[in-house]
């Protein structure tokens, strides 16, 4: 559903060509309409941010009402915080020991210029929206960076830490990493900052690393999946609610992704058949190693 050109007729009028009254207009849209307004809304801002990661909100209030979606730039301001849509700065990068959104504990980048030579040695994750029919849900993943395999997901309508902790409790239960041997990256949200996950990697000794502010290659290989996860599969569906997303991605993760899907980064493998093989061989294809022996800010996170 596109956003409608706002302000063409006035309440008033649109009641006497619909032959009802004000109260009933108003009695039947406070009933139905601002939910449905609202997401039609979030799913606007988000598209404009996605494509132009460098506007602001200012810019993206104004590229809305170029839309005809007539959006106050507090409202679109409140939407990208909530939904965490930075946009891009050009100036440097200066480290921060803290973020300021939450003020949890935030721990500095530990994959910058790391080769991987395993499985289980850095896992990624990463949260993105899905649009239902009148309201969003909101997915997070972690993802084994070496094999590209999804080992843990969540799906649910809220953004509170315990979708985070239950994606990474599915990926611990099927992993079962040896102490020591794992780092988990993600970005800097409250999800991964907040006591409970910092608590659960403690007491698995999984040691934490967080992307640098504004970066998204920190975390390119997550960024990578939720690309394929919309361009595959979420663009262009109609979910009913969230059982039936919640149903759909999980076929498309577990089916489709890790065991159908050829990765070009996997010498043309799916995940699991590449982790397959790396079990079987007890080494990865040539074309991989060579790739992943020369790190590069964009490619070896």
């Amino acid at each position: 559903m596109s956003p409608r050109p706002q302000g063409e007729l006035t309440v008033e009028r649109i009641c006497i060509l619909a032959g009802v009254s004000r109260a009933g207009y108003y009695r039947h849209w406070a009933a139905s309409e601002p939910r449905a307004e609202e997401t039609v809304v979030r799913d606007a801002v988000q598209r404009v941010a996605i494509a132009n990661r460098r506007y602001g909100y200012r810019r993206i209030a104004a590229q809305l009402r170029r839309d005809g979606l007539l959006v106050n730039r507090k409202r679109v301001l409140r939407l990208m915080r909530q939904d965490n849509l930075l946009c891009l700065r050009t100036r440097p990068f200066v480290p921060k020991t803290t973020d300021s959104d939450h003020g949890w504990c935030v721990v500095p980048n530990l994959t910058r210029r790391m080769v991987l030579t395993g499985l289980d040695q850095l896992w990624v994750a990463d949260i993105t929206y899905v649009r239902l029919r009148e309201e969003f849900a909101f997915l997070a993943v972690v993802l084994d960076a070496f094999s590209r395999k999804v080992i843990g997901w969540a799906l649910e309508e809220h953004l509170r830490a315990s979708l985070a902790l239950v994606a990474i409790e599915m990926a611990i239960e099927a992993r079962r990493p040896a102490p020591g041997t794992v780092i988990h990256h993600s970005d800097r949200g409250v999800q991964y900052a907040c006591r409970d996950y910092a608590e659960l990697l403690a007491a698995h000794d999984i040691q934490p690393s967080m992307s640098r502010i504004g970066n998204p290659y920190d975390n390119a290989k997550a960024e990578s999946f939720m690309k394929t996860l919309k361009q595959e599969e979420v663009d262009g569906r109609n979910y009913r609610d969230l059982n039936h997303a919640r149903e759909a991605i999980g076929a498309f993760i577990e089916d489709v992704y890790n065991h159908q899907r050829l990765h070009s980064a996997l010498d043309y493998q799916p995940p699991a058949e590449f982790e397959s093989n790396l079990a079987r061989l007890g080494s990865y294809p040539r074309s991989y190693s060579q790739v992943a022996q020369k790190p590069t800010n964009a490619a070896a996170i």
